[in-house]
C-alpha cells in the first residue's frame, strides 16, 4: 500500500484488483493489460506523474500527518489555501490541456469540502457519519486514489418524476441492512472515469422530498471499484492505440464514461456517510458545494479555453489568413478564456469562510459562469472547425509524410504558408481536429454540454438565487430621485 502522493506505476498497479468491468460485450479481466484500455490507462497514470514531475505547485505536507499529498486533498482554512490550490489545479489541467474533465483532483477536493464541513455532515445527529467521512478522506489522501462519483438517476419514463414508479425502482436505493453493512440495489450514470478509479464516491445530485419512500434514496457513500456486485458498463471506447501525432487527445486521453449498476451491492458501514436521513442530504449540497468545486472546474474550463485560442491561431498562421472574419473568431475565442478567468479570480476574491473554519470561493460568479460556460466551449470547437474547413479534412498522418515515396509529394502540395513545413501543418490541424471533431472531441463536447448540468435549468437557478440574496429596488430609487411617477 502506498503512502503519499503515487506514481504513475503505483495507480496502474492498484487497478489490478478483480473489478467487474464491461465494454463491447466482453467482461475486461485487466483494465491495465487490455489493449482498448491501455493507451488511456497510461494517460491518466500520466496525470500522476506529471503532479509528481511539478510538485513544486502540486504537492504539499498534510497539515495533519505530515505526508506529502496531492494539494487536491488539502482542507482550504484561508485565501491562502485557496491560492495554492489555484496554482496546483492550473498546473494539472495543462497535462491534458483541460481535455480530461476528471481528473482525480475533482472528486479529492469535492471530498476535502464536504470534510471541512461536519458542521453540516453531522447534523441532525448524523455524527458517526461525519466521522466515518473524516476518517475516509484522510484515507484516500494518504494512498491519493482516483476516485470516480456517480450522482444521476437512470430515468425511463420522463412523464413520472425521478424516484416515481419504474423511475424510482430502477434508482440506487437500499432495500437492507446486516449487522456490519447496508445493502443497496439499482443504478446509478455516468461514472466518468469509472473502470480507471480505485473507488466510487456515492453522493447528493438533486435535492430529495422529506418522505419515508425518499429515505432509502438518501444515500452516502463510498466502496472500491472491485466490491462485489458492483457491475461497471462502459460506452464505447473513443482512445485509439494510434501514434500521438495523428492523435495526440485520443491516443492518451478518454477518460471512458460508465453506467454503473448495484446488484445487491454490501456496503460496509463505516463507509457509510449518510444512509436515510433527507435533510442532511439535502443541505450538502448547499453548504459551500459549488464554490468549493468550481474552482477547479473553471480553471481547468479557462486553460481549455486559452489552449483553444492559441490553437486556433496557430491554424490561422499556417496559412498566413489574415482576414476580418478570422480575426473576429480568434477575438471570440480569448474573450471566452479571459472571462473564464476573471470570472474565477472575482469568485476567489471574494471567497469567505463558509463554517467550520472552512474556505471556498464566493458563488455568485459561478452562479453566473455555470450555466454560460458550457456555450463558450461548444463555440470553441465550432470556431475551430469554421477556421479549418476542409483542411480538417485534408491532413496526412506521420506515416504519410515519413513515406519515402509520398512524403516529398506532401511536403510540396500541403505546406503551409511561408516556412511552415507540411509536418508542422499537419501536426496543427490533427490536433485541432483530434480536439474538435473526433469520437473523442464530439464525446467530450457533450460532456462540457452538461456536467454542470442543464444550462437551461441553472439559469433559472441563478434567477431565483438573484431574486433570493439580493435587494432589487434601484428601479424604485430611480423613480423616485426623477420624479418619473
Amino acid at each position: 500500500m502506498s503512502i503519499g502522493a503515487r506514481s504513475g506505476k503505483d495507480y496502474m498497479e492498484g487497478l489490478r484488483d478483480g473489478r467487474e468491468v464491461w465494454l463491447d460485450g466482453d467482461r475486461i479481466a485487466d483494465v491495465v493489460a487490455d489493449p482498448r484500455f491501455r493507451p488511456s490507462v497510461e494517460g491518466i497514470a500520466g496525470y500522476y506523474d506529471h503532479a509528481l514531475e511539478h510538485a513544486e505547485d502540486c504537492i504539499a505536507a498534510d497539515p495533519v500527518t505530515g505526508t506529502p499529498v496531492n494539494v487536491s486533498h488539502l482542507i482550504p482554512r484561508g485565501p491562502e489555501d485557496l491560492e495554492r490550490r489555484h496554482r496546483a489545479f492550473d498546473r494539472l489541467a495543462r497535462y491534458s490541456m483541460g481535455m480530461l474533465g476528471r481528473t482525480p483532483d475533482y472528486v479529492n477536493l469535492t471530498i476535502a469540502g464536504f470534510a471541512g464541513r461536519p458542521d453540516v455532515l453531522g447534523m441532525n445527529g448524523n455524527d458517526a457519519g461525519r466521522e466515518r467521512l473524516e476518517a475516509y478522506q484522510r484515507m484516500i489522501a494518504e494512498r491519493d486514489l482516483a476516485l470516480t462519483h456517480t450522482i444521476v438517476h437512470p430515468v425511463v419514463d420522463r412523464s413520472l418524476g425521478d424516484l416515481e414508479g419504474e423511475n424510482g425502482e430502477l434508482a440506487l436505493h437500499k432495500v437492507g441492512e446486516t449487522p456490519d453493512a447496508i445493502v443497496v440495489r439499482g443504478a446509478r450514470i455516468l461514472a466518468t472515469l469509472g473502470p480507471f478509479a480505485d473507488e466510487l464516491a456515492v453522493y447528493p445530485g438533486q435535492p430529495l422530498p422529506r418522505s419515508p419512500e425518499a429515505a432509502a434514496h438518501a444515500l452516502m457513500f463510498s466502496i472500491p471499484m472491485s466490491t462485489p456486485g458492483l457491475r461497471t458498463i462502459c460506452r464505447d471506447h473513443y482512445g485509439t492505440d494510434t501514434p500521438i501525432a495523428d492523435r495526440p487527445f485520443s491516443s492518451r486521453f478518454d477518460e471512458q464514461d460508465a453506467f454503473l449498476v448495484f446488484d445487491d451491492v454490501e456496503v460496509p458501514k463505516e463507509r457509510v456517510f449518510i444512509d436515510g436521513d433527507t435533510h442532511t442530504y439535502n443541505k450538502l449540497m448547499t453548504s459551500g458545494w459549488l464554490g468549493n468545486v468550481m474552482q477547479q472546474t473553471s480553471i481547468r474550463a479557462a486553460v481549455k479555453l486559452e489552449f483553444a485560442y492559441e490553437l486556433a491561431t496557430r491554424m490561422a498562421a499556417a496559412l498566413n489568413d489574415q482576414r476580418p472574419e478570422t480575426s473576429q473568431l480568434l477575438g471570440e475565442l480569448w474573450s471566452y478564456a479571459t472571462l473564464t478567468r476573471a470570472t474565477t479570480r472575482a469568485a476567489e476574491a471574494d471567497a469567505r469562510e463558509y463554517g467550520a473554519g472552512t474556505w471556498f470561493c464566493a458563488e455568485d460568479p459561478f452562479h453566473a459562469l455555470r450555466p454560460t460556460m458550457p456555450g463558450w466551449m461548444v463555440r470553441a470547437n465550432d470556431i475551430i472547425k469554421q477556421l479549418g474547413a476542409h483542411n480538417l479534412l485534408a491532413t496526412p498522418t506521420a506515416a504519410d509524410l515519413a513515406d519515402p515515396e509520398l512524403g516529398p509529394v506532401l511536403a510540396h502540395y500541403l505546406r503551409g504558408a511561408g516556412e511552415v513545413s507540411a509536418w508542422e501543418r499537419a501536426e496543427v490541424f490533427r490536433t485541432a481536429w483530434d480536439f474538435a471533431g473526433s469520437a473523442l472531441g464530439s464525446r467530450v463536447e457533450l460532456y462540457e454540454r452538461f456536467y454542470l448540468a442543464s444550462a437551461s435549468r441553472m439559469y433559472g437557478v441563478a434567477h431565483m438565487i438573484a431574486q433570493r440574496e439580493h435587494e432589487w429596488d434601484r428601479f424604485d430609487d430611480f423613480r423616485a430621485r426623477f420624479g418619473t411617477s
